[in-house]
Parts: C-alpha cells; structure tokens; sequence
C-alpha cells in the first residue's frame, strides 16, 4: 500500500517534458566565429576531442569542409593536406575508412568522394575501384551492407547509391533491387526506419527520400503523410526531434528539413521559430552549434546548423545548399557531375508562413510520367514550372499536358529526349 501510494504521488505530480525553454535573447549568425572555430579542429591535433574522433575523422573532415565551403571560407583549409589524407585511406578492396590504416566503410567513402567533388579531384583516388567496392556490398534483396562484416541499414543504401551518382556511374548496381528494399522499410505512418519493420526516425527518412530522388522514384512515396510526419516534429521550443517524445536537436533541422524541401513541403514547419532554435544554439564564445543551447558544440552540428538555415533563409551570408547530397548547389551542378546538375533547380526561396500554397519543387516531381485532374492542375500553376518550361500564357489549364515535359530527364526535356549518358 505504501509503495502503491508513492507511486500514484510521483505520478500525479511529475509531468515529463520532451523540449525546452530558450532564452529571450537570441544571437546573430556568428559566421566569423563558426569559421575559427572549424579552423581550430585541423591546427589543434593534440586536443583530446580531436584523438577521440579518429574513428569518425574521414566524415569529420566532410562536416567541416562543407561548412567552411558554404560560408564561403573554403581557402582556410590546407587542401594538399585534405586529399593526401583521403590517398591513403582508399583500400586495396578500393572503399575508403575514417583513417589511414582503418577498415573501408561506406559511410566514409561517401564522405571522401563528397570531399573531392567538392575540391574537383577524383583523380586522387582510384573511382573504379571504389565503383567495383560499392557494387560488392549490394545484397540479393537490394540492401546494402555498410562494410565486409554485414550490418545492412538504409543508410548505407543512400551513401551508395549518392557516392555512384557523384562519380556518375549508377549503372553499376541494380537500382529496381535497391528501390523495392527502400519501399519494404516504409511504415504505416509513411516514413521510413532502417530497415523493414524498424521504428520510422527523421535520419533515415532523409536517407530514403534522397535515395527515390536520386533514383527518381518519388513517385512511390505518399508525400502528404510522410510530410505531416516530418512536421509534427516542431516543438512548442521551434526544434524539431527525430521521433515523437524526443527533445529538439540542432541536427533534425537538416533531416527534417531537407526532406521537406526536397518533397516540395518546406512551408509546413514555422521558419521563424526554428531559425530562433538554430540560433541559439551557437556558442556565442567560441563558435560552432551544439544540439541544444548550453551543450558543447562540434562540427556535426555545426555544420547541419548551418545547412539549416541555408534552406530556411537566404539573407543569410550561405551559399545554397543541395537538399539530396548535403552539398553547396554550385559542386552538384558542377560539369564534374553532370547527371545531377538538372535534378534540382538553384532557386528554393522559401515561403514558410506564405498564405499563399508554395510552388513543389521539380525534384517532388520526378520520374512521374502520369498524373491525376489534381495534381495536373497544381503543376500548371506553378510558377517554377512555367519559368522552367516557358509554357505560352495562352495556354490554358484544360488544354495543358504535363507529360509532355519528363521532369527526370531535366528542364523541359521532351519525352523521347536521351538521358544524359552516365
């Protein structure tokens, strides 16, 4: 009876909370600061943190660089030093590890291969052989194991299926396989875990969609359910978490968000609420983001901090940032990469808090060949579509045919028109 008794006190009483209180003072943008400080982790190398991260470094690198780039800082870093890095770590088996003398992983062969397009320099490190890697860890079912030991996990899918789309050679697995594995991991509630039957969790939503974009398969998700999913992740604080009766963090700005964006969706959360968290979370003394105010920052969140508000606001100081690979528009439209320069347009202004119902993204649209009364009239009334294609203005709403225009092959390419050759 007793114990019964506490019980109930503890429960009537004690009310858990999954968010926080931000403070009434919020900072401005520090980008000076977030620039040292990043410089700080390549000078510092006898900092514990930095000797702690070496099994991470290769990503590291990745979060840091691309941070710096989309601040326009790239030149700070020692680029000589970055790609005689990523040299000796590619493997005989031809992946790439976190560091020299580490086993290859897929995660980190995304990230070196993100590096080097980012600095035009494939030709440090043998592709072919990374090609001939990626294929191998394709399984039957159309997963991907992350290395030779068999974890198999959505992520590893996406950072296949990106690191074959950058070097341009997705013609080296079997994509049908690899999309039908994507499929079998969505849930009930429209979005995605790791793999079948696995709990739905904003990382790896980002994964999946990124993977049907690339792929164009878009299509096979139910956009508006996946969409209320990812924006019920906004808490009262403006953060949003990775699954429901989480607390905010900085970096569930990107998944959530580059999600959103890339299903033409990006309107449903509360820019201004969320830009406040972001902010907030910098430290206002050494630069960089941590994940919730007061915490230690690192270049994980700086950098998805970062990312965040490139998306959100473009009055910021930040170059655009690619929703599918995390990376500045300008490298992903670079000539290196010429399948990706069409997947998705440079202009995202954002139209948070719009009365008005924004215009989809090409990207929400690709692969689609046919499309329902509804979503035929949506599409003639997009302005980013009218733009691209140049539709006469006579051209009235019942006599328009949006199959004419095969958003995959790019801006108002025809159907019938080649595919760019990969």
């Amino acid at each position: 009876m007793i114990l019964g008794s506490s019980c109930n006190t503890v429960s009537d009483t004690t009310t858990l909370k999954h968010d926080i209180e931000l403070p009434s003072k919020i900072p401005e943008l520090l980008l000076e600061k977030h620039v040292k400080y990043l410089i700080s982790y390549e000078t510092d190398k006898d900092e514990y943190t930095y000797c702690m991260t070496e099994h991470m470094r290769m990503s590291g690198m990745y979060w840091g660089l691309t941070a710096l780039d989309l601040m326009g800082k790239l030149e700070q870093a020692d680029k000589q030093r970055v790609l005689e890095f990523i040299g000796q770590c590619q493997s005989d088996c031809g992946g790439i590890s976190a560091s020299i003398e580490h086993d290859p992983h897929l995660l980190y062969t995304l990230s070196a291969i993100q590096i080097l397009c980012i600095y035009d320099a494939l030709d440090v490190i043998n592709v072919e052989k990374v090609v001939k890697y990626v294929k191998e860890r394709q399984q039957p079912d159309g997963s991907f194991t992350g290395d030779c030991w068999g974890e198999v996990d959505v992520r590893f899918s996406f950072c296949a299926v990106a690191t074959l789309s950058l070097v341009n050679r997705l013609d080296a697995i079997n994509i049908e396989k690899a999309v039908e594995f994507i499929i079998k991991c969505m849930n009930f509630d429209g979005a995605f875990g790791s793999k079948p039957g696995s709990e739905s969790h904003a990382g790896l939503i980002y994964c999946c969609v990124g993977l049907l974009s690339i792929t164009g398969h878009l299509h096979l998700i139910d956009a508006d359910r996946l969409g209320w999913w990812l924006c019920e992740r906004q808490l009262p604080s403006g953060g949003l978490n990775g699954r429901p009766e989480k607390l905010p963090d900085v970096c569930y700005s990107w998944w959530v968000l580059s999600a959103l964006t890339i299903l033409g969706r990006l309107h449903w959360i509360d820019k201004k609420r969320l830009v406040n968290y972001i902010l907030i979370c910098q430290d206002t003394e050494s630069g960089g983001f941590s994940d919730r105010p007061g915490d230690v920052a690192d270049p994980f969140h700086t950098l998805f901090g970062l990312t965040a508000l490139s998306l959100l606001d473009r009055d910021y100081s930040l170059k655009p940032i690619n929703p599918t690979y995390c990376m500045p528009e300008t490298i992903v439209k670079h000539p290196l990469n010429p399948t990706c320069r069409a997947l998705f347009p440079v202009e995202q202004k954002s139209t948070l808090n719009s009365s008005e119902d924004p215009p989809l993204t090409l990207q929400s649209w690709l692969g689609i060949s046919k499309v329902n009364e509804h979503a035929k009239n949506e599409l003639y009334d997009m302005k980013l579509i009218n733009n691209s294609l140049d539709i006469p203005n006579q051209t009235k709403r019942d006599t328009f045919e949006p199959e004419v225009y095969n958003f995959s092959r790019g801006y108002g390419a025809p159907v019938g028109a080649p595919r760019v050759q990969r």
